[in-house]
């Protein structure tokens, strides 16, 4: 039983591919990830990982000790899971994962009033671009679009809001070139491109249902929304944003959607988090608080 304690870095280390992964999600320093492992490999009499410079792999009894430390880390947290339900105010460290743009616009501000209502909660807010393993980073809910993919089985996915897109442009580039009149016309204007896409250089549009595929040109590309509505403000070229962006622009006049008749196909913004048997009150609470902020068919920054 000594070694109980070390079970959590242990299979964060495994899950993670490292010790610095694991002291990320643990909140801990790299060398006391590395001490734990030490101190339960003497403990054990064996040793349960191999250890180089570029690569971190587990022995025979380390396979064996990882396949029963899981499930005794998932017994702990289902029975804290269970605790936690019975709790009249949800407490504890909340970590929460977005990307970045609709996390500063969107979650940033949500997180003040779960706060206000639930004192207790500690909340770490991750905004990032990147994809993220939540089990192997200690998260314990995400926002994710569906243009990224579906969560595999062994996460919970919950719909939160329709997530459009549309090509925009500056009143005063419009004043310089030409406005696009149909999607084909891009091909002649400079598209700013979002380099996180999949299809950066190629744009879908849907009209009286028939799709229509336009290879775009661009002399910049950055991995950020609000970046590209910085340059579409400034006049550079035209952009593919999110509305969740540029929808308040739109209605002061910033912003001109040139193909309002068109439509980008949608993705779906999701709250995910783990499968678990009970859902800890903190997850609960924040997801009611998103469901609420967010939710519906018509998200407040398309009305």
């Amino acid at each position: 039983m000594n070694g109980f304690g070390a079970i959590p870095a242990f299979v964060a280390v495994v899950k993670g591919g490292g010790f610095s992964p694991a002291a990320r999600a643990l909140g801990v320093s790299k060398s006391a990830v590395s001490k734990r492992i030490n101190q339960l490999e003497q403990q054990l009499g064996v040793r349960l990982l191999y250890r180089t410079t570029r690569r971190l792999s587990l022995t025979e009894a380390g396979e064996r000790y990882f396949e029963h430390a899981e499930q005794a880390l998932r017994a702990a947290s289902q029975a804290e899971d269970a605790v936690a339900q019975l709790q009249g105010e949800p407490q504890g460290k909340l970590k929460i994962s977005s990307p970045m743009s609709f996390g500063r616009l969107h979650i940033a501000p949500l997180i003040p009033k779960i706060l206000k209502r639930y004192p207790k909660l500690d909340i770490e807010l991750m905004m990032d671009d990147r994809p993220v393993d939540l089990v192997a980073d200690g998260i314990d809910i995400a926002i994710r679009s569906s243009f990224g993919g579906l969560p595999d089985s062994a996460l919970v996915a919950r719909k939160l809001a329709p997530l459009r897109q549309a090509v925009f442009a500056s009143p005063d580039y419009g004043q310089e070139h030409p406005l696009p009149r149909t999607p084909a016309d891009l091909t002649e204007h400079n598209c700013i491109l979002f380099s996180y896409s999949r299809d950066a250089n190629v744009w879908t549009f849907e009209h009286d249902g028939t799709a229509e595929a336009v290879e775009v040109t661009g002399s910049y590309r950055v991995n950020n929304s609000e970046a590209i509505l910085a340059a579409v403000l400034e006049g550079i070229g035209v952009g593919r944003l999110p509305t969740f962006v540029a929808g308040p622009l739109v209605k002061s006049g910033q912003l001109v959607d040139l193909f309002p008749n068109h439509r980008i196909p949608d993705h779906t913004l999701y709250a995910v988090f783990p499968e678990r048997q009970y859902l800890p009150a903190k997850v609960r609470v924040f997801l009611e608080f998103a469901l609420e902020y967010l939710g519906g068919d018509e998200p407040y920054w398309d009305i």
